[in-house]
């Protein structure tokens, strides 16, 4: 399967400026991944997190691709083609 237009323009990735996800922080809340948009460099929570911040993210803003911000972790993930790509 060839990878999709969004995930093969991305040539420089945004890391994340800090472990935490704002929107949670603001709330009280705790989350359970992270989650670092390539277009802004938001941060925000998982699908597996209570209040998915990134998932949201990418709703309000249309911006394609997140990385995750884990350790250890290498992989992307286009929302609009629903497609992952280690790196």
């Amino acid at each position: 399967m060839a990878i999709c237009s969004h995930l093969s323009a991305l040539t420089k990735l945004i890391p994340a400026a800090e472990y935490a996800c704002p929107e949670c922080v603001a709330l009280g809340d705790t989350w359970v991944h992270l989650r670092v948009c390539q277009t802004c460099g938001h941060i925000g929570c998982c699908d597996n997190s209570k209040n998915k911040h990134a998932t949201k993210h990418f709703h309000a803003t249309e911006h394609p691709i997140i990385i995750s911000a884990e350790p250890g972790e290498q992989w992307a993930w286009c929302y609009v083609d629903e497609q992952m790509a280690e790196y």
